[in-house]
């Protein structure tokens, strides 16, 4: 049978305990009351009224680090009463974000005392496990590292389409944005193959894998010429700035390219992976390696690394992650569109025309033959 209004806990007292001088007993009552809320076999509107009126006093006079402990507690609670959410929503700060993120539901009088202090709630809504598409669109729009990186630690929030493209993207430049997204299970290798560089080795192999398996379904265009020719050249001359031109000129990308690496120890990875894209030998890409950079080629574990990388990515995969990892098409061809001109193809016709400007072929002399009247007799 339920307890009816009479038999409700009367807690007059323990707010009046509350208010002794030097004795500051609020947020052990606050926390004690709100585990005899929630444990509650019975909990009808006469109990549920008392704790309202009691947590609804004590919330704005307890210290923050109750106040988020009592907040953890009541916001993913469905029986807690609104003005309570309301109370807490309204201290701000942590307090505020553990309501947003974790409330069963956002009523427009808990949103409003959320931003009573004129606060971004963007990143405690991005916390949330009940995000719609469209919501998490609009926040994955918005460009704000915040929202951002709680977007990517939220692993109920469904990143798909243009919200997943968004994030990756920029989190090419952001290192803890990178690592979340990196970290999480639902999505596919090849969805975050842009964030190879930030990758630990393991999961690197596991991205490059998953390109070979579909740059290996398309035809890779021929290696250009004389690359490895030049580029060893360059390096033996220790000349850094012409040999980053020539290649990023080989592969038809920026010279800066290399800026795209998070940080120094991955820039000669991402070198790396542009001379095996590059059509270079694995003998020539050492012979950079040794040469080119004296702090590199002074490791030998460094140089073993590079030449592991080399080695183990084929290079139409080496491609495609140079292009993911720098979000630009590399030139599929080393020279100009009109240096092939088929000669049969009606697009040369100076070719056609040299061919029949050409002198013909002298006509071998024939071979005479004798009629038989003139047989020697």
């Amino acid at each position: 049978m339920s307890a009816s209004v009479d038999d409700a806990p009367d807690l007059s007292g323990l707010i009046e305990l509350s208010r002794i001088e030097h004795l500051d007993l609020k947020p052990v009552i606050l926390r004690v009351q709100t585990d005899l809320f929630i444990q509650a076999a019975l909990r009808d509107r006469a109990a549920a009224a008392a704790f309202e009126a009691l947590a609804c006093g004590l919330i704005p006079t307890v210290d923050d680090e109750t106040a988020a402990i009592v907040a953890r507690k009541l916001s993913p609670f469905p029986a807690t009463p609104e003005s309570v959410l309301v109370r807490l929503a309204a201290r701000g700060g942590a307090v505020r974000d553990i309501v947003v993120a974790q409330a069963p539901r956002l009523t427009p009088p808990v949103i409003e005392a959320a931003r009573r202090d004129g606060a971004e709630i963007g990143a405690a809504l991005a916390a949330r496990g009940d995000l719609s598409r469209s919501t998490l669109a609009d926040l994955a729009g918005r460009n704000d590292a915040e929202i951002d990186r709680a977007l990517a630690g939220n692993w109920t929030a469904p990143l798909r389409g243009e919200s997943l493209t968004h994030l990756v993207a920029r989190a090419r430049r952001a290192p803890d944005l990178a690592q979340a997204l990196l970290a999480r299970p639902d999505l596919e290798p090849n969805e975050v193959v842009p964030l190879y560089l930030h990758a630990a080795p393991e999961r690197r192999e596991a991205l490059a894998a998953a390109v070979a398996g579909t740059a290996g379904l398309r035809p890779c265009p021929p290696a250009p010429r004389d690359a490895g020719a030049i580029l060893t050249g360059l390096s033996a001359a220790h000349d850094v700035p012409g040999f980053i031109g020539a290649l990023a000129g080989i592969l038809g990308l920026d010279k800066g390219f290399l800026g795209a690496a998070p940080d120094a120890s991955t820039r000669y990875d991402l070198l790396t992976l542009a001379l095996r894209a590059a059509g270079l030998h694995e003998e020539e890409a050492v012979y950079v390696f040794l040469t080119l950079n004296e702090t590199v080629a002074r490791s030998a574990e460094r140089v073993f690394d590079l030449v592991r990388l080399f080695r183990t990515v084929p290079r139409p995969a080496a491609r495609d992650l140079l292009s993911a990892i720098l979000d630009a098409p590399l030139r599929e061809r080393a020279g100009a569109a009109e240096a092939h001109q088929p000669y049969h193809a009606p697009e040369a016709p100076k070719v056609r025309q040299a061919a029949e400007r050409a002198p013909s072929r002298p006509a071998l002399p024939g071979r005479v033959r004798k009629a038989s009247g003139d047989k020697a007799s």
